[in-house]
């Protein structure tokens, strides 16, 4: 049945001769969007087939992968290819990317190709080489008479100025002493930032520490090293300590994304794909900064990328709309509507990027920060291993577990993840 859903939703570009070229993809309504708009743009059949999130793409296509049925092409962010790459799901690209007339690698920024090799084969074509930055309110920034964030601003500048962000109802400063057990919530929080692995990883780096014994084949989480420490208890500090940003049960009324459309949120860490959903703020404007640093300036990779999958029974046809959507035509069309930093060169520091028209106004942010991102390992079982230290950050930056239970934790429960784990290199 599910197989049948999978060929059967979404939505199809003008031309419905021949069979479609099927497309899974995932995002909010904005970023779902973005694509129609790109399968709308091509001369021949795409169907692009919806799912709700992450887990749901991840299922339907592991369904359909098993069923004989997949899409002939999906979108996936590199972190969780590698499940489907080391079951040979995937059809490598090296020899359709020779023959090709479009595709040039030298176009694309290496950081991106390369989080999709794996083991010495190109097997997906990135089509977004974005970072985290934060996204902050100017209008409420300008309201209360805090500075904006600057260029080469530190971890504890973010802190201050979160801390200064952080308002009640009358627009009074909350001080960390008055937001556990006071009568009244903060009205703003000062910032919004997730507890997982990819919000830590920056702050490690810049720390002059990593999260892993070995970024090329890790065995281990590196968290018990000091800098790796002292940036996991200054992300945990941010709640319990300071508390500028909204607790566990504020998150799940309003999640941060809505907290900061709906503004009540001063600065929100997440990489470009919000850019889509924040273009629909009226009430006031926003920007982006870079990311706070410790010891230098380090970014987190986040890049999807179009795979073609093995078991597709339309590969030359997949393929030419592949090529078409990393083109620099098909990046320009995706790039105007927000949703992406795209990947060709060329495109990233074209108007159709940096224009003006729309915010953000400091785009370039994104661009500087392309020569410091680093990626987070690609091993096969990484998906399971953001899931299990995803609870335990959660509880760690909710609840007030102590730093050295979380570690340990962290340790015991992902090493057996990474002992079965099979690697890209």
């Amino acid at each position: 049945m599910l197989c049948a859903a999978l060929a059967a939703c979404g939505s199809t570009s003008a031309d419905d001769d021949g069979e479609p070229v099927r497309l899974l993809v995932f995002g909010a309504p904005e970023e779902l969007e973005a694509y129609r708009t790109l399968v709308g743009s091509y001369n021949k059949p795409v169907q692009l087939v919806e799912a709700s999130d992450r887990e749901d793409l991840l299922a339907k296509l592991s369904t359909s992968i098993a069923g004989g049925s997949p899409p002939d092409l999906f979108l996936m962010n590199y972190r969780f290819y590698g499940q489907f790459a080391v079951k040979d799901a995937i059809e490598p690209l090296d020899e359709r990317i020779a023959a090709s007339g479009t595709i040039d690698p030298a176009d694309y920024y290496p950081v991106a190709m390369d989080a999709f090799k794996w083991q010495g084969k190109q097997l997906c074509l990135p089509q977004n080489v974005s970072s985290l930055a934060v996204y902050y309110n100017r209008t409420l920034f300008e309201k209360y008479g805090v500075a904006l964030p600057k260029p080469g601003w530190t971890w504890n500048d973010m802190l201050t100025t979160a801390t200064a962000m952080t308002r009640d109802a009358r627009g009074g400063v909350i001080r960390a002493t008055e937001t556990e057990g006071a009568p009244q919530r903060p009205a703003v929080h000062g910032l919004g930032i997730e507890p997982s692995i990819i919000r830590l990883a920056p702050f490690v780096w810049s720390n002059g520490a990593d999260i892993v014994d070995d970024p090329a084949r890790p065995t281990r989480l590196t968290l018990d090293s000091p800098g790796a420490r002292e940036a996991l208890k200054n992300l945990i500090d941010l709640r319990l300590a300071y508390g500028v940003v909204p607790t566990d049960q504020e998150v799940e009324a309003e999640d941060d994304e809505s907290r900061f459309v709906n503004g009540r949120l001063a600065m929100l860490l997440s990489s470009r794909r919000s850019t889509t959903t924040f273009r629909s703020i009226t009430g006031f404007e926003w920007d982006v900064a870079s990311l706070p640093i410790y010891q230098q300036p380090v970014g987190v990779l986040h890049s999807d990328a179009y795979c073609l999958t093995r078991g597709s029974s339309n590969k030359d046809e997949a393929w030419k709309f592949l090529e078409y959507a990393i083109s620099a035509e098909g990046q320009e069309i995706i790039a105007a509507t927000g949703r992406t930093v795209p990947s060709h060169i060329e495109v990233s520091t074209s108007p159709a990027f940096l224009g003006p028209a729309q915010p953000p106004r400091s785009a370039k942010v994104f661009l500087d920060a392309i020569p410091t991102v680093r990626a987070l390992p690609t091993v096969s079982t990484w998906p399971e291993i953001e899931d299990v230290t995803g609870g335990i950050l959660e509880n760690a930056f909710y609840r007030g577990d102590r730093l050295d239970v979380v570690i340990r934790q962290l340790d015991e429960q992902t090493r057996p993840l990474f002992a079965r784990a099979e690697h890209p290199r």
